[in-house]
């Protein structure tokens, strides 16, 4: 899934130099919002770091596969939701010291619950939070995941958040 590159750089003086980065396929983050306006959330385990996190829904792009294609798929295996609506948000980068990643940003409404197909060895707690319950969230760190925090950044002045 990833690769380390390590490239030997010309500095703006002419020195050179190492640049070390990871090359990443990319991945999207969906906001979907259920009728009565709240968000889907999941708490996962992410193993770097030892400790669950609350997240929007999320996933890596497939060599080839359309960001749109990828946000449905995400959603309906990590959640059990479809969406009759999608809206493309925009896009962030994450990492940019260090990776090329970039997250693909989407909005998800009119949703409806077809249950979930988790992959092999992903384990989720799905859960709903209103607009305000989110903000509050992330102001009293209890969301910490950039790319949770910048696509809420997006949608939670649209939904009264």
């Amino acid at each position: 899934m990833l690769k380390v590159w390590r490239d030997r750089v010309t500095l703006p003086d002419g020195g050179q130099s190492w640049r070390e980065y990871v090359k990443h396929p990319g991945a999207v983050v969906v906001a979907a919002v259920l009728p009565d306006g709240s968000l889907v959330f999941e708490r996962q385990f992410r193993y770097p770091l030892h400790r669950s996190f609350l997240e929007l829904p999320a996933g890596k792009i497939d060599p080839g596969e359309d960001i749109l294609a990828c946000a449905i798929r995400e959603l309906r295996e990590e959640t059990g939701y479809e969406a009759a609506h999608w809206e493309y948000l925009g896009v962030m980068h994450a990492c940019i010291g260090y990776s090329d990643e970039r997250i693909e940003m989407f909005l998800a409404t009119d949703l409806t619950h077809v249950g979930h197909c988790w992959d092999e060895g992903e384990f989720l707690e799905i859960l709903q939070f209103q607009p305000e319950d989110a903000r509050a969230a992330v102001l009293d760190g209890r969301i910490t995941d950039s790319k949770t925090i910048t696509t809420l950044f997006h949608v939670l002045p649209r939904l009264g958040g």
